[in-house]
């Protein structure tokens, strides 16, 4: 028995501005549209998602306890190899990495999600390097 496979739509671009959203809300958004499930066509095993580009990563909004309480853990699998980053250290050298890890940990384990964390592209600043595209602005609710 064969079964029809429909070809997934060519990917859109949107443009999300990061300045003053917070970070939960922003990536849970963000991943919804990576993944694909705001359009009609979604299916599970496909890459149908689009491309996002996020600017004014440097200016999320958080609460003032988020910046005491919040590190990340990075371990290089030595002994001893443990690193802790607090949120603060994060946002002034990498305000990008604290997006893109947020995101990640949002979208299925699976072997789409490397395909779909390739189609975000987040900046510091308001210049982003995909003006040609034309995307499209993205509002959060």
């Amino acid at each position: 028995m064969k079964t029809s496979h429909v070809p997934a739509p060519a990917p859109l671009w949107h443009l999300v501005d990061a300045e003053g959203q917070t970070l939960g809300r922003l990536a849970a958004r963000v991943a919804t549209v990576l993944r694909g499930k705001h359009r009609a066509s979604f299916s599970p095993h496909l890459l149908c998602g689009d491309h996002v580009v996020i600017v004014n990563a440097s200016k999320l909004a958080f609460q003032p306890s988020k910046f005491r309480r919040k590190t990340y853990i990075d371990h290089t699998g030595y002994p001893g190899g443990l690193s802790r980053t607090p949120l603060k250290k994060m946002m002034e050298e990498k305000p990008e990495q604290v997006i893109i890890r947020a995101v990640r940990g949002m979208l299925p384990y699976n072997r789409l999600k490397p395909l779909m964390l390739k189609r975000l592209h987040v900046y510091k600043d308001d210049k982003h390097a995909y003006a040609a595209q034309k995307p499209v602005s993205l509002t959060l609710p």
